[in-house]
């Protein structure tokens, strides 16, 4: 899936997804709160732990598409401009991003 978007770093740092991508990220993010009160409506129904554990997984899964979708965004996009603008400092930023990502 292309993500391509723009990215202003002025004042204030921005990115402008197209509508389709954040319709997808949107759409994505409603089903994931969705889990987020099922898993909680589970803890209060005692549910077998098991069963919330790998509720709980497909959440973190969903997380992880939503990121996935954002990071090629931010690759395509910021990241690409910033440096055809000769601003490397974006690549210390990517680096911390990647950090954050490689946690999970």
């Amino acid at each position: 899936m292309s993500t391509i978007h723009e990215c202003h770093i002025d004042e204030e740092r921005k990115s402008h997804h197209p509508e389709h991508v954040k319709k997808n990220l949107t759409t994505r993010l409603n089903r994931i709160e969705g889990q987020i009160r099922g898993i909680k409506g589970m803890v209060e129904n005692d549910v077998y732990c098991d069963d919330i554990i790998t509720q709980l997984s497909a959440t973190q899964s969903a997380l992880n598409s939503v990121a996935k979708v954002l990071f090629e965004g931010h690759l395509k996009g910021c990241v690409k401009t910033r440096l055809a603008e000769g601003d490397e400092e974006i690549l210390d930023e990517l680096v911390v991003t990647m950090q954050k990502l490689m946690k999970k």
